[in-house]
């Protein structure tokens, strides 16, 4: 019998890192599988494109303030009110009502940001001024409203 032992020394600690590395590899391999797999996007075929509020344009409600005609111009899209502004106000109307420019732009930037006429808030000294500039914007998005999105619209009364 021609035998040959072999002996085979191996260090605990180098079996140790071998087998942290070899983990530590697998690991690495998982996580760029994870990674770069492409994920099947179950969320685009539930994804609801929501019903047009507003017809896309820009609508105007006129004012007539000490016999000169103010225009209060509102523009939207489909969802969304992008520009509430005062347009054709004379020196006239702004000398003789100076806090109707203040208040306007209070009313817009709240609007704009809200998206929505609800809980506006105005100062007590400029009250009547902020409720007729607030019945000329709410007139021009009753014209831009879709007629389906609003709920609250009351059937016109005929003689």
């Amino acid at each position: 019998m021609n035998s040959k032992t072999k002996i085979v020394v191996l260090h605990l600690k180098e079996l140790i890192y071998t087998g942290i590395f070899v983990l530590f590899g697998i690991l690495f391999i998982i996580m760029l599988i994870i990674m770069f797999v492409p994920k099947k996007q179950k969320t685009e075929a539930t994804v609801e494109t929501p019903a047009a509020t507003y017809v896309p344009g820009i609508y105007t409600t006129s004012l007539v303030i000490n016999d000169n005609v103010v225009d209060v111009e509102v523009t939207v899209d489909e969802n969304n009110i992008n520009d509430i502004r005062i347009v054709n106000l004379s020196e006239a109307v702004t000398t003789m009502f100076p806090l109707i420019e203040p208040a306007f732009d209070d009313l817009a930037n709240q609007i704009c940001e809200n998206q929505s006429l609800q809980n506006i808030t105005y100062s007590d000294d400029n009250k009547y001024t902020s409720m007729v500039l607030l019945n000329a914007i709410k007139s021009s998005l009753d014209k831009a409203t879709v007629p389906s999105a609003s709920p609250s619209a009351s059937p016109a009364i005929t003689d």
